[in-house]
């Protein structure tokens, strides 16, 4: 049984952590460059100094005593998000969409008040959602306005877009779908929605909740074949022009689209999960090989990204909701 289900993962070509992390992470990202992605200021920072629209910084707090300053902090601000700054996973990001005098309303329409949010904060800092436990500092931006293109594609949130790139290459593409069930956050762990995308075309290939396929959204009953990202043409030399901001060989781009500021880098990650093959149900290995068999890289951004787009689009549409139960299953039970 073993034998077969590393048969099935191999036709399918797809990679597990172990190859992530050896052959991919170590070997295309020097430990020293780390905190350039790991710490979210400072990638904030770098994009901002090559010219890359980020949401707009509207505070930070260092020390638990700083927590004191909250109110002075939010006051002016209608909407926001607060974020751990070495935050991981979606973990400890709280969404602000409405603030009215001591009330403070998430996506869903759950109210908290000061007080709930300064314990959220002092969480925070106590290193309770930071890599490895470590005292943290907490990031307070703007709220990213929704592109009416996803109006009906995501639920009390903002989705993103998450871009595999391997030496500057954009090799997979993945949609992530804010739902009712992931409370209004874009990560697949809570119940978010991945679409996997064609990279050739920006199209909907496969979409998947907790690992089972789904044809439409489960709130909004949107569904996804008809699902095409605006603005593909600047979104993938966008990402693959992290390559040079960042020097790492390997990293997962995440984008999302802003009503009236349009594509903004939100992350990078110098160790993106797996998940993205479940999305497209396509693996990586195959388009890693045509990757590391070029004899050199091109320095230009847009030239790799139409090399990106010939190689790696499928003709493929969105499989039935059947045919796409099937093979999904395959992907995530093994």
């Amino acid at each position: 049984m073993l034998l077969t289900s590393v048969r099935k993962l191999k036709s399918f070509g797809i990679i597990g952590m172990n190859q992530r992390n050896f052959g991919l992470v170590s070997k295309y990202n020097p430990r020293h460059l780390y905190p350039l992605v790991d710490d979210k200021l400072k990638t904030k920072m770098l994009a901002q100094k090559a010219g890359i629209s980020v949401p707009k910084l509207l505070g930070t707090l260092h020390f638990q005593h700083d927590v004191k300053k909250l109110r002075e902090t939010l006051e002016p601000h209608k909407q926001f998000v607060i974020k751990p700054v070495t935050g991981s996973g979606g973990k400890g990001i709280l969404v602000i969409t409405e603030h009215d005098h001591n009330f403070y309303y998430k996506p869903s329409g759950d109210s908290l008040r000061l007080s709930d949010i300064k314990r959220h904060v002092s969480n925070i800092l106590s290193g309770l959602h930071s890599l490895g436990g470590k005292p943290d500092t907490v990031m307070i931006e703007s709220l990213i306005q929704l592109d009416p293109i996803f109006s009906d594609y995501s639920h009390e949130g903002i989705p993103d877009l998450r871009i595999i790139v391997l030496k500057g290459y954009p090799i997979m593409a993945m949609l992530r779908l804010t739902t009712h069930a992931s409370d209004g956050k874009a990560n697949l762990h809570q119940g978010a929605v991945g679409v996997g995308i064609d990279i050739g075309t920006g199209s909907a290939l496969h979409a998947v909740q907790f690992g089972n396929p789904v044809s439409r959204h489960p709130d909004t009953k949107k569904i996804f074949s008809e699902l095409t990202i605006p603005h593909w043409d600047k979104l993938l030399p966008l990402a693959a022009a992290c390559y040079e901001m960042t020097g790492l060989g390997y990293l997962g781009v995440d984008i999302v689209l802003d009503r009236d500021q349009g594509p903004m880098i939100i992350e990078l990650n110098a160790r993106p999960g797996l998940s993205i093959q479940v999305a497209n149900c396509a693996g990586l290995v195959p388009r890693i090989a045509v990757i590391e068999a070029l004899s050199s890289i091109d320095p230009d951004p847009q030239v790799r990204a139409d090399f990106s787009k010939k190689n790696f689009s499928t003709t493929l549409r969105m499989l039935p909701p059947r045919k796409l139960r099937t093979r999904a299953t395959d992907l995530v039970t093994k």
